[in-house]
């Protein structure tokens, strides 16, 4: 058993080869082997000299009491308080030859509770070899059991956290005190124990002892390095597995099993020609490999890519009398489908069929998992439906993989019923399933069902990637469904799955984006408390918020707030500040900050430009914005047609037509194209004018550009129309309208009810008013002052005042201009007229 090995020493320097050596050196000399060895050198002395030879009189009282077949406890009773756990460890020792081994074992059980004796970890080992000489196996396992896991009291000056070096060091040793054979018992229990009652402890420390019992000489049976060896490998230590190998060919004669899990081993790290080697050595031993092996070689060689070779190594197999099983013929359509080889596949999968076996869910699912990948859905159904036919009903495996391929080719209503039937039937749903599903829901903005599916994931303890949170919380705030994507950040938040920054900057931007501040302040303030940490895409958020709102104050606190940080504010920072600033008037205040910017060194945009133009133009400082606009000019700064579109509404808006059609001309000039909103600008600030057929001829150049009027341009023209009191062509407007299929909005409909109103008749605004709401737009307060308006100006006070509880009932909020039109209407003489 213990004759030397016939792989080989396994070394980097000066090899040793009993036959076909390994061509790449393992790596043990630098890993676990050498740090143990360093760790038993380590191990703490005892602090106190022990005598060189017992007191024979002791020895003889401690013969007398262990040697009985049953425990005396009042001897025991006199003899321990006089004793020191070094000079028992001694005693024991010298008297282990006459000690029985159950009357020992009481002994340290009735010491240990009755005066907590601490013995050392020595004379529990020699009590452990003791047992394991009488072959009591089974209270042997139990004790070191309890000793390793602390239920017993040990003294020792070491750690607890190198006991395991410490018992297989005084194992070791003890290994010549006992009869032969003694030391393969020994490592057998040792590392069995290690290897499998304390897998929380890691395979780490199983390996450890064997390899500094292996140092010692010491090897356990083949059945406990068959054991180790594939734990190892199952739990894809790899690097591991390695150093165990290398060490036992120093000592461990390999079977045809060993020899199969070693070769598996080298195989999974894809050292195929390693696995070749001890392959061949098995033949030189006159081993015969058995399936497995041969499974575990043509496996490493479909994973490499080497689909040939698998397969004359399959006829090889053959030829040598052992018989290809399902798992043969699973790896090698594996490894076909995995190349995209799908007809090689099938032909393998019928050459199984031919043989009298038949295919089982593996060989099944690998196909339809293959198809899938490739979007072949319809091919994956196929096999499916023949898998079926076969007895073998569709499992976790089967539903995952074509609801993956339901989502690659589209089919989203089909993978959400699968993924439900899943769900219901309570099979296992792999995360990439969930994923693929929800990432389509979200893209068909589908977003209840997509929040279902990640609760579900949720009860089950499922992390949702960080990309798709972000993608489902941005859809979810884009869609006015704030509500439901704060409730999911805090529902993650208690589950222990903390979104990210960028997920948490998709929330912070939605809340500020619909004016909840409030909200957005609460998910801040919890992102601190969970240890996120603030970027600039955060408070950039933020910023944006407070200027949205008016708070521009805020927003430069903010901006303080983020250079304390260390986040220096960039050119969209400025901008957000730039852009509140302008909108509440502060255009001055704008400039000196871009001058500020400017001396920081952050380039302005065209856009910060633009922002600066509109502020001009929105306080009606059309000067200063024609000034800037022609210093962007001269400087040869490539201006858009946003900056254009800007002054030209600022001059449409104005009236000065001219002004606005010469910024048109000189868009073209500069081969810019002019947009819709060149030209509904142009449409508005023309009708404004007075010239409306003008505007309506623009109509005509729009379609020569290829641009096609939308219903603001529509709407500028009938408000044109309304105005002259021309409602005959309004009405030709809206039958142009409806013959390029541009619908009337709630403005087209106001500004009409207006032009009614104006002529005072009232029976047509009401039928507009009514034909609104069948189309499913709700008037707002614009459209009732209008219409309240126009009954006021006709003496009908008291049917404004139903209009304006009309407006209370439907939830619209009365306005200054409400009360203001109202009072009015009331002290018009042809009011008080009517009433009398």
């Amino acid at each position: 058993m213990h004759s030397s090995m016939g792989l080989g020493r396994l070394t980097i320097s000066k090899p040793i080869y009993i036959y076909t050596p390994i061509i790449r050196p393992l790596t043990c000399v630098t890993s676990t082997a050498h740090r143990s060895f360093q760790t038993q050198q380590d191990l703490q002395q005892p602090p106190l000299k022990q005598p060189e030879c017992s007191n024979p009189n002791l020895v003889k009282l401690v013969s007398s009491i262990l040697s009985k077949r049953s425990l005396d406890s009042s001897r025991c009773g006199k003899l321990l308080p006089g004793l020191s756990p070094y000079e028992f460890d001694r005693l024991l020792l010298d008297a282990r030859s006459n000690v029985n081994p159950k009357t020992a074992l009481n002994f340290f059980y009735f010491a240990s509770k009755s005066f907590n004796f601490q013995f050392t970890v020595r004379s529990y080992s020699v009590l452990v070899c003791l047992l394991l000489v009488s072959n009591l196996l089974a209270p042997a396992r139990l004790l070191l059991i309890r000793l390793i896991d602390g239920m017993m009291p040990v003294f020792s000056v070491n750690s607890p956290s190198v006991r395991h070096v410490e018992i297989a060091t005084m194992m070791a040793d003890l290994n010549t005190a006992f009869e032969p054979g003694i030391g393969v018992k020994v490592a057998d229990l040792v590392v069995h124990v290690y290897c499998s009652q304390f897998m929380n402890l890691g395979l780490g420390h199983a390996v450890d002892v064997f390899l500094l019992l292996a140092k010692k000489g010491i090897f356990p049976s083949l059945k406990t390095c068959n054991f180790l060896l594939s734990a190892l490998v199952r739990a894809n230590e790899l690097q591991r597995s390695y150093e165990v190998i290398e060490m036992m060919s120093l000592g461990v004669s390999p079977d045809v099993y060993l020899f199969s899990i070693m070769i598996n081993a080298f195989c999974k790290g894809g050292r195929i020609e390693d696995a070749f080697r001890l392959f061949s050595g098995m033949e030189k031993l006159n081993l015969a490999p058995n399936v497995v092996t041969y499974n575990s070689i043509i496996n490493g060689l479909c994973k490499g890519g080497r689909p040939d070779e698998a397969f004359q190594l399959k006829d090889k197999m053959t030829s040598e009398g052992v018989k290809p099983n399902v798992i043969t013929y699973s790896v090698l359509i594996n490894g076909l489908i995995k190349l995209n080889k799908f007809d090689e596949a099938n032909f393998v999968l019928e050459e199984m069929s031919d043989r009298g076996l038949v295919p089982n869910e593996v060989v099944y699912n690998t196909l339809i998992d293959g198809y899938c990948k490739l979007g072949k859905i319809n091919e994956a159904l196929k096999i499916r439906t023949d898998m079926s036919s076969k007895g073998f009903s569709p499992n976790s495996v089967t539903f995952n993989s074509l609801i993956l391929g339901f989502c690659r080719s589209g089919q989203m209503e089909h993978a959400e019923h699968l993924l439900e039937e899943m769900l219901s039937r309570g099979l296992s749903v792999n995360e990439g399933a969930y994923a693929s599903v929800i990432y389509l829901l979200c893209k068909e903005s589908r977003f209840n069902s997509a929040l279902c599916f990640i609760g579900e994931m949720l009860f089950r303890n499922l992390r949702p990637k960080d990309d798709l949170l972000t993608k489902l919380v941005s859809g979810l705030c884009k869609e006015g469904k704030h509500s439901e994507a704060t409730e999911l950040w805090f529902k993650l938040s208690e589950k222990g799955f903390v979104p990210n920054t960028m997920t948490s900057n998709a929330l912070i931007h939605g809340l500020c984006e619909a004016g909840n501040m409030q909200e957005a302040v609460r998910v801040l303030k919890e992102m601190i408390n969970r240890g996120l940490e603030l970027d600039r895409i955060s408070y950039n958020a933020l910023i944006w918020g407070c200027c949205k709102e008016g708070k521009t104050e805020e927003g430069f606190k903010l901006k303080e707030e983020m250079i304390k940080q260390g986040i220096h504010p960039d050119i969209y920072t400025y901008n957000l500040l730039l852009l509140g600033l302008c909108n509440v008037g502060k255009v001055e205040e704008a400039v000196k900050l871009r001058d500020e910017c400017t001396r920081n060194g952050i380039v302005s945009s065209i856009h910060t430009y633009g922002i600066i133009i509109g502020g001009y133009c929105k306080a009606d400082k059309i000067e200063e914005a024609q000034n800037l606009f022609d210093e962007l000019v001269s400087e040869e700064v490539e201006v858009n047609t946003v900056l254009y579109n800007t002054m030209i509404r600022a001059y449409s808006k104005t009236g000065n037509i001219m002004a606005a059609f010469k910024l048109r001309d000189d868009m073209k000039r500069n081969g810019i194209q002019p947009t819709i909103s060149t030209y509904s600008s142009l449409i508005h600030g023309m009708c404004n004018t007075g010239v409306v057929e003008d505007a309506k001829r623009l109509l005509k150049e729009m379609g020569v550009e290829g641009l096609f009027p939308n219903v603001v341009c529509y709407t500028a023209l009938i408000g044109g129309y309304c105005r002259l009191g021309q409602m005959d062509m309004v009405g030709k407007i809206l039958q142009e309208m409806s013959s390029y299929n541009v619908q009337p909005n709630k403005i087209t409909y106001t500004v009409m009810i207006d032009g009614y109103c104006k002529l005072g008749n009232m029976e047509e605004a009401a039928k507009l008013l009514n034909e609104m709401k069948e189309n499913g737009l709700v008037p707002d307060s614009v459209t009732y002052n209008v219409f309240m308006n126009g009954l006021c100006k006709e003496g009908r006070v008291e049917d404004a005042f139903k209009v304006c509880d009309r407006m209370s009932s439907e939830g619209i909020n009365e306005d200054e201009i409400t009360y203001t039109t109202l009072i009015h209407g009331w002290s018009r003489p042809s009011a008080v007229i009517n009433q009398e």
